[in-house]
């Protein structure tokens, strides 16, 4: 299994099929609009901007599963992401990460890549995976960890993937 075997609602309701970015990096991150990480947005949009044309894509999924920080439905996040960041990174509808409604790619990812001491659940928004060309999860990273740190992360698996 990998994250090509699913599919998600974009932000303006059509389904895509993860397998559309086969043989590309993406960075999957579960974000909220009103989070003390939200300026996240801007780095996430750099690093999209700066290794699209790698095929590279940074994947967002809106969630209020944490302290209500993603109140808005799906046409008020999308008017934030523009306005605020200028994002153009593909986002998606709002899912749960977490419980028993999470969406089954989250599900897959907290399984193939558990986090702090295999907990197996997201702590906060902004918590980011990293998935090689090959549809699987390379490496978690902590909400606090900046998109500009995860360079060379993404460097050596666009590299990887080349060889």
């Amino acid at each position: 299994m990998t994250i090509y075997d699913f599919s998600a609602k974009s932000i303006d309701g059509s389904t895509v099929d993860l397998s559309d970015y086969k043989g590309h990096v993406l960075l999957i991150v579960n974000t909220a609009s009103e989070c003390g990480f939200t300026p996240q947005y801007e780095g996430l949009e750099e690093l999209y901007r700066k290794y699209r044309e790698q095929a590279f894509s940074v994947l967002g999924f809106p969630c209020n599963q944490f302290g209500g920080q993603e109140p808005g439905d799906e046409a008020e996040i999308a008017t934030f992401c523009k306005t605020q960041f200028s994002v153009d990174f593909p986002m998606f509808a709002k899912v749960d990460v977490n419980g028993d409604d999470a969406h089954p790619l989250f599900k897959y990812l907290k399984k193939e890549r558990p986090g702090f001491l295999g907990s197996g659940i997201i702590k906060w928004n902004f918590t980011k995976f990293l998935i090689g060309r090959d549809g699987e999860p390379i490496k978690r990273y902590a909400p606090t960890v900046k998109p500009e740190e995860i360079q060379d992360d993404i460097n050596d698996a666009l590299a990887a993937a080349r060889a």
